[in-house]
């Protein structure tokens, strides 16, 4: 199976990303509400534990979609996704230290982790739109740790509206790829 075929594959059975982006801008709203409203203790704790159950979740939503056929045999690309999958959890001690040290960095820390978790997706989609997901994260993490770290749930806040549109964007390409619908490459 060439690249081309193997990115298409995942394209169309992850729609674009759109579950598993939306069930973590979902997990990000909900840590959000929380760390406006309730307490960070509370917000950190169903983030990182929420985090782990991403992929599960997300999986049982393409089920229920009937997106649940599984790659081929032939696809290699889901051994790049299990890599990719662990770097995050993997990279997440260093929030620990930074929490420690200045609470209202713990969320443009872990932005800055999700962005760069989202780089080789590019390559694992073939769709250039992770690249800007993770540069709005990265970005958006670096501008509210340095400018805006008076609020404690700035960053979740906005993690989850790029998270949710993102979500949105890969669904609407894909459909347009299904449908052969003229647009620009993805």
């Amino acid at each position: 199976m060439n690249i081309a075929d193997a990115q298409r594959e995942v394209r169309t059975r992850f729609a674009g990303g759109f579950y598993g982006q939306a069930v973590s801008g979902v997990l990000w709203l909900a840590s959000a509400s929380l760390a406006t409203w309730g307490r960070p203790g509370a917000a950190i704790r169903v983030l990182v534990i929420g985090g782990f159950f991403i992929f599960p979740v997300t999986e049982l939503l393409i089920r229920a979609a009937g997106h649940g056929l599984e790659l081929s045999k032939a696809n290699t690309l889901p051994r790049l996704g299990m890599q990719v999958a662990f770097v995050l959890p993997l990279s997440m001690p260093l929030l620990l230290p930074v929490g420690l040290f200045r609470l209202n960095w713990f969320y443009p820390a872990l932005m800055i982790l999700l962005g760069a978790h989202y780089v080789p997706f590019v390559f694992l989609y073939g769709m250039r739109m992770f690249a800007v997901l993770a540069a709005a994260l990265l970005g958006g993490g670096v501008i509210i740790a340095l400018y805006r770290a008076d609020s404690f749930s700035l960053g979740a806040w906005y993690t989850a509206s790029v998270l949710l549109a993102s979500a949105g964007v890969g669904r609407v390409l894909v459909r347009r790829e299904a449908t052969g619908k003229p647009s620009r490459r993805i």
